[in-house]
C-alpha cells in the first residue's frame, strides 16, 4: 500500500490495521496514526497483541523495509495472509509530508 493510499483511508476512517515493527524510540519519535508497536524481534512473543486477525489486511511498516520484511515471515508464519507492507515504509511516509502522531 502506498503512503498517500493509507493517509486517505486513515482520514477517511477506514484503514487497516496498522503495525509498526520499529524500536520503541524509533515509535515515540513519531508513527502513522493509529499503528500499535511491536517491535520485530518480539513479534513472535507479542502475536497477541497484532491488532488484525490472520484473514483481516494488516498494512506493516518500519523505517525503509528489512525489518517488516521479517516481521511479515513471522506473521506468515502464523497464519497471517492480507499482509501488505508500506511502500517505501516509514521514510515514504514522511517524504509525502504526511502527519504522524506521537502518543
Amino acid at each position: 500500500m502506498d503512503p498517500h493510499t493509507l493517509a486517505d483511508s486513515i482520514a477517511r476512517g477506514t484503514a487497516p490495521a496498522i503495525l509498526d515493527v520499529r524500536s520503541r524510540a524509533e515509535y515515540q519519535r513519531g508513527h502513522i496514526p493509529g499503528a500499535v508497536h511491536i517491535p520485530f524481534w518480539l513479534l513472535s512473543l507479542r502475536m497477541h497483541d497484532v491488532p488484525a486477525r490472520p484473514d483481516e489486511p494488516l498494512v506493516v511498516y518500519c523505517g525503509h523495509g528489512p525489518r517488516a520484511w521479517m516481521a511479515r515471515a513471522v506473521l506468515e508464519r502464523h497464519g497471517y495472509t492480507r499482509i501488505d507492507l508500506l511502500t517505501g515504509h516509514m521514510h515514504a511516509w514522511r517524504s509525502a509530508g504526511n502527519v504522524e502522531s506521537s502518543d
